[in-house]
């Protein structure tokens, strides 16, 4: 298997630390809005991982965090500076901060659910780890990494002299308030908070007490002390979005490896930009859309999952509806093929096809060349109780459910409206076998005429 590594920035042979485990980590959704279709394809790359290692015969230790403290909008350069997301929604929604994350975080594992992705070992939350984090940040204070200033403990990167190998940032050649007043007290313009003070001018719902004083920890700081503390020291895989490269995981790299004094991450995959309509998806364009949106407007979340099948992780993915649609017109059109044929147990899976397959999964996670295989063997000439079976096993990396669209039933209520459809139609009465054709579209079944005058009924997918 050979995976691109954002840290080399090449292909590299995949080697994991243990012979058949692999020790993997992604950075999940900050809990205080919806996720975003963009934020759902780094999840769902997540899941294409972790299936195509299992289905190379790895057992995977997968953890995903949920960030429910302390992702401040300073962090990334924005304007506002110091405000803590969740505290912000917090407000506006009038709730509290406990109210915001348990709600986002239930909304969060419904749509995993929806789209089918694999679970982790566990979701870490990163309020349950504040001690861990102290800690880490004791053992940082202590090997001399850190510097107090009048709002927080900061992780001094100049010590650190291979700040910047991911995200090519440095500290000299960043250039510090492009977007941003300068912050006077630090010492390098890359240097970050490990721990910000509360404010004395108002009480925060979230904060805790720490040997530096009554604050919370900084953003970059839980990932750290989730993987040390669920994981270890060093792991094989670390997943991410893009945009986390160039200072997040910058930031994780430099505070583990001072702290343990080993390897963080050897392997990190970070997904491309989900684009709308050949452009920047934002609320103020109006092309900011939630999985509920996409579900609103007569998807079914799997269609969603094969559109983010059809171009490779490390390509910019456009997102239009016209896209999503004949991603649709594609699952769709598998389910009806899988579905006319007969399962036999005893078939035979092809090889010939799974080694392709597999072949495309082992080249960096391939998955618009794993679907040609998909297409290529349903046209093929083999035995169709063998292709459904090759299919099938496919599945256990596609994850689209196929096996429910195989040998099923159609209720005898439908087949009675579809005998009802033909007799009006055999007499003319064109009018009211539409509304019974609607009628029955409308409990999900599609009924087809045939030349002779009679009729096929199918799921509608």
């Amino acid at each position: 298997m050979k995976i691109y590594n954002s840290l080399s920035k090449q292909l590299e042979d995949f080697k994991p630390i243990e012979s058949g485990l692999v020790k993997m980590y992604c950075c999940g959704p900050t809990v205080y809005m919806h996720p975003h279709i963009g934020n759902w394809r780094l999840f769902s790359l997540s899941d294409f991982v972790y299936r195509a290692l299992r289905f190379n015969g790895y057992k995977v230790d997968f953890v995903m965090n949920m960030t429910d403290v302390g992702h401040l909008f300073e962090e990334q350069g924005n304007p506002e500076g110091g405000e803590d997301k969740i505290e912000k929604q917090a407000v506006e929604e009038g709730k509290s901060a406990k109210e915001i994350v348990d709600f986002y975080i239930k909304e969060f594992l419904k749509g995993y659910k929806d789209l089918n992705l694999s679970e982790p070992r566990k979701f870490t939350r990163a309020t349950e780890y504040v001690d861990d984090q102290i800690d880490l940040i004791a053992t940082l204070e202590e090997k001399g990494y850190t510097y107090e200033t009048s709002d927080g403990v900061y992780f001094d990167t100049s010590k650190f002299s291979s700040y910047g190998e991911l995200s090519g940032l440095t500290v000299e050649n960043i250039k510090e308030g492009a977007r941003i007043d300068p912050n006077p007290e630090k010492k390098n313009p890359t240097d970050f908070a490990l721990w910000k003070f509360s404010p004395t001018s108002k009480k925060r719902q979230q904060e805790w007490q720490s040997p530096w004083g009554i604050g919370f920890p900084g953003w970059h700081l839980e990932c750290s002390a989730m993987v040390l503390s669920e994981l270890g020291d060093t792991i094989d895989i670390h997943l991410g979005g893009e945009d986390l490269k160039m200072i997040h995981h910058q930031n994780e790299i430099a505070q583990s490896e001072c702290a343990t004094g080993k390897k963080f991450v050897n392997y990190w995959i970070h997904s491309a930009f989900l684009m709308v309509d050949a452009g920047k998806m934002s609320k103020s364009l109006g092309n900011f859309y939630t999985l509920s949106e996409v579900v609103n407007k007569g998807f079914n979340p799997l269609d969603l999952r094969y559109l983010y099948m059809t171009a490779h992780y490390r390509t910019p993915l456009n997102f239009t509806w016209e896209a999503l649609s004949s991603a649709q017109n594609s699952l769709n059109k598998i389910y009806e093929i899988v579905g006319s044929y007969e399962q036999d147990p005893k078939a035979e899976i092809s090889d010939k096809y799974i080694k392709k397959f597999r072949e495309k999964l082992e080249d960096d996670f391939n998955t618009p060349e794993a679907l040609a295989v998909v297409w290529e063997l349903l046209k093929s000439a083999i035995p169709e109780d063998s292709k459904l079976n090759t299919i099938l096993k496919m599945d256990e990396f596609l994850g689209l459910k196929l096996q429910e669209h195989i040998g099923y039933e159609i209720p005898n209520n439908i087949i009675d409206l579809a005998k009802m459809r033909r007799e009006y139609r055999r007499n003319g009465i064109w009018d009211k076998a539409d509304v019974i054709r609607k009628q029955i579209l409308g409990m999900g079944y599609i009924v087809e005429d045939t030349p002779s005058g009679e009729f096929k009924v199918k799921k509608k997918f």
